[in-house]
């Protein structure tokens, strides 16, 4: 009876450790690569990865704990079922995430807007520069958006953003090299003091110490959680995203 429980304990421990090493390996890229900090707020997708490795660690390992019986003819079998189940359960949550994640910050008359993959219009995707025709693998890439030069298309793309929520952030033909923002951005940046008006005083504070260079700041609109971007005035770089309310 030793024995048997112990090479059940045995494939358990590996199971429950190989299932944590992949996860472990999951947090650090999504978090690090897809929505590098803050942006995982900014989307809301923190609770839904965890939940997500959390029950794929959890109930994976404890399956193969509940089936797994020496000497049962069909051991082989129902653990191989367990651990492409897992697998595959691995794989769909990572996919949705991947098509979730912000693939473009665009910088859009007076603000940043957040591009989500799913969110890209793609129906002209052929009139987009060949540059953002696909979005980068790894983090999300800065642009500026330019406003159609023909009068009845503006139109059009205002009533479809006040009426269906469609912004121009989203559509990639309408991308440009996001240093034609930078004039924009030294014009209409705001005072780091209006932060305040917003947040927790000492929260500001705390922030703004690690990141002297910004002068100025503009606000990222994002599907969950607005963020802040803090830039240089002077230049018109941007210097960090932070964990900061900007209105």
């Amino acid at each position: 009876m030793s024995i048997i429980l112990s090479k059940r304990l045995k494939f358990f421990l590996v199971h429950l450790g190989v299932s944590c090493l992949l996860a472990l390996i999951i947090m650090i890229w999504v978090f690090n690569i897809w929505y590098p900090s803050p942006l995982a707020i900014a989307v809301g997708v923190t609770k839904i990865l965890l939940m997500m490795l959390v029950i794929d660690v959890i109930v994976g390992p404890l399956l193969g704990w509940l089936v797994y019986k020496e000497g049962k003819k069909t051991l082989k079998f129902d653990l191989s079922v367990i651990i492409i189940l897992q697998i595959s359960a691995f794989v769909y949550g990572l996919f949705s995430i991947e098509q979730g994640r912000p693939v473009w910050i665009a910088y859009n008359v007076d603000r940043f807007e957040l591009v989500r993959k799913n969110e890209l219009i793609t129906e002209h995707l052929d009139q987009a520069k060949i540059l953002y025709q696909k979005a980068s693998f790894l983090s999300p890439q800065y642009v500026s958006v330019e406003f159609a030069k023909d009068k009845l298309q503006r139109e059009n793309d205002m009533f479809a953003e006040a009426l269906g929520g469609i912004s121009i952030a989203q559509k990639p033909e309408r991308y440009v090299d996001f240093t034609k923002a930078l004039p924009q951005i030294k014009k209409r940046a705001k005072s780091l003091n209006n932060l305040e008006q917003f947040n927790d005083q000492k929260q500001v504070q705390k922030i703004l110490t690690k990141y002297p260079q910004a002068t100025g700041y503009m606000p990222l609109k994002a599907n969950a959680v607005d963020m802040t971007v803090l830039v240089n005035k002077q230049t018109g770089e941007v210097v960090k995203i932070v964990d900061l309310r900007p209105w």
